[in-house]
């Protein structure tokens, strides 16, 4: 089968090909497994963060790709759930021990990072960690719902907001255009404020519904009940505190931060950035829990997903511009 491989560590800065288009063996599923033939991949900036070694695979060569839609195509023994030809999805959690913290157990493994994901023709994975794709979505709509979508609905539930509480977005890419909706859906008394740098995706958030839309460092018409964070820098977090509400909360949505601009937080002051009880809670993967409450919430709203394709010979170049912040809603490799 077509792969693209990772082989070893890259700054994305200076090397355009961190990714290898290799011939390799078919997988064969194991016991409990499924084999998926691959549709779609979703390219998502985690792949960055283990391309640039920010979260490495614990062994290389390896296949990334962690946002899978495809169809059964096989199954190992003792599997139940699916039958061949079945549409499914498979997103960051590739394993783990099935508990309500899962996301957070030394038995988690991660689908692209410790065991071979999407970039490829065909992939496995325990029919526990595969999902039914709502008929709503095309193959190409479902890949970014099966991360920037899951981690962001677990990140809105950390909030903790309620209906009528603002919520603020910092950073408005695959993940923070499934949030807006989503948010719209869930709390139609909130307004949702977008905090972005590129006036192409404050402009987009508009279209998409937020009531305001600014720089980073803007200040939004009223202090913020929560804001969830998606960029890979440290600035936003320094700016959202100062926009939170006493009590607010600011959620980090990110698997790691670039160490870029990490000296600015030694510019943090107590009482406007920590004072008045305000929190910081940060995402830490998903659960299978997550995905699978949020796909059928997504194919009620209906869930609006914006997409960039490109054929998986391309991914090199998708993850160039998703460093390079060219990004308008996803970006997805059709296999």
């Amino acid at each position: 089968m077509r792969a693209m491989q990772l082989e070893r560590m890259v700054d994305l800065g200076n090397e355009n090909e961190p990714l290898r288009l290799v011939d390799t063996e078919k997988p064969v599923p194991g016991p409990g497994e499924l084999l998926i033939a691959v549709r779609t991949c979703g390219v998502c900036h985690t792949e960055l963060d283990e391309i640039e070694g920010r979260t490495p695979p614990p062994r290389l060569p390896v296949i990334p790709g962690h946002e899978v839609v495809g169809t059964v195509a096989g199954s190992g023994p003792a599997t139940s759930r699916f039958r061949d030809g079945d549409r499914v999805g498979v997103g960051w959690i590739h394993g783990s021990d099935g508990s309500e913290y899962e996301n957070l157990s030394p038995a988690f493994r991660a689908t692209g990072r410790d065991a071979n994901g999407g970039y490829a023709e065909y992939m496995t994975v325990g029919e526990d960690y595969a999902y039914p794709i709502p008929e709503t979505f095309s193959d190409i709509e479902a890949a970014p719902l099966l991360c920037a979508g899951g981690v962001g609905y677990r990140a809105l539930s950390l909030t903790g907001i309620r209906n009528g509480e603002p919520l603020g977005l910092t950073g408005f890419g695959g993940s923070g255009h499934l949030v807006l909706q989503l948010a719209k859906h869930l709390f139609p008394d909130s307004g949702v404020f977008v905090f972005a740098r590129s006036e192409k995706e404050r402009a987009f958030a508009v279209e998409l519904g937020a009531d305001w839309a600014g720089d980073t460092e803007d200040r939004p018409p009223g202090a913020l009940q929560a804001i969830i964070d998606t960029t890979p820098a440290w600035r936003p977090v320094l700016a959202a505190l100062e926009q939170l509400r006493p009590g607010g909360r600011l959620v980090i949505n990110a698997i790691r931060k670039e160490a870029g601009d990490a000296g600015l937080m030694g510019g943090i002051r107590y009482e406007d950035h920590l004072w008045h009880e305000k929190e910081i809670k940060t995402v830490a993967n998903v659960t299978h829990r997550d995905i699978a409450e949020f796909l059928p919430i997504a194919a009620d709203v209906p869930l609006f997903v914006e997409t960039e394709t490109y054929r998986l010979e391309e991914a090199n170049r998708a993850l160039v511009e998703l460093k390079a912040g060219h990004v308008r809603g996803a970006k997805v490799l059709v296999i």
